[in-house]
């Protein structure tokens, strides 16, 4: 599969979740390419019917997919780095103990590989006991930079930064942002993202000097009925994207 097209609107990239095929489609056309679209390993009954339907999402919007949990479960990520493996996708979601082996198994480094990491309820510290067995923990809470500076070690390629609860935890948001920025280092804000918020939210990122930001606008786009994500929404986050940055 090709790997690093120009999937960036200048610093920016969204990611939205499909509910079908056609719906990634309609989604990467919406977005001018500017995406990743989501599909969620959890929704799959197993490893070989995961791999076999995002090998066909894959090939309908040039590769610009995204591997998921699902809410961020932890109890997907060893599934998520075994589809990566074979899919080789543009993006891959992990957990913050799963990201040093979705990057293993890629076996190559241009595939963005994020790591989940929730607010702390404390300004510039970070949880990051978001594995399957660490999760389950006492939290473990370290100051941002530290987290930053271990998911370099391990391959990562950005702090995901789950579950923001829209505009709930903003000034741990800025923290982390500033971070990011010091330290060279991308960020996917996420959770409780919408059209009314998002606009607050990059801007935050931007304004930090963050190199590379992939916010995720999930659930506030979806139509409920139908389970697809709104193209007309997708084209109104591009062009607060395009307001944005120029």
């Amino acid at each position: 599969m090709k790997l690093s097209p120009n999937f960036y609107h200048d610093r920016v990239c969204l990611n939205v979740l499909a509910g079908s095929h056609k719906n990634a489609k309609d989604i990467y056309k919406a977005a001018e390419s500017f995406v990743v679209v989501g599909v969620l390993s959890k929704n799959y009954p197993d490893l070989d019917s995961a791999i076999a339907d995002m090998r066909l999402y894959a090939q309908e919007t040039d590769n610009a997919l995204s591997v998921g949990l699902g809410a961020g479960d932890p109890n997907q990520s060893t599934m998520v780095s075994l589809i990566s493996k074979v899919i080789q996708p543009q993006h891959v979601n992990q957990v913050f103990t799963g990201a040093p082996i979705s990057r293993a198994l890629l076996g190559q480094n241009e595939t963005f590989v994020n790591a989940l990491v929730s607010p702390s309820g404390t300004v510039g510290m970070v949880k990051v006991s978001t594995g399957p067995l660490s999760s389950q923990s006492p939290d473990g809470v370290i100051p941002v930079e530290t987290a930053i500076m271990m998911l370099k070690d391990m391959g990562a390629s950005s702090i995901k930064f789950f579950n923001m609860k829209g505009l709930t935890y903003l000034d741990e948001y800025k923290a982390v942002a500033q971070a990011c920025a010091k330290f060279d280092f991308s960020l996917e804000p996420t959770g409780g993202i919408d059209l009314e918020n998002f606009p607050q939210i990059l801007q935050i990122a931007l304004d930090a000097g963050v190199k590379k930001i992939i916010p995720h606008i999930y659930s506030s786009i979806i139509d409920k009925q139908t389970g697809d994500t709104r193209p007309e929404d997708v084209r109104q986050l591009l062009s607060m994207v395009k307001k944005a940055v120029n």
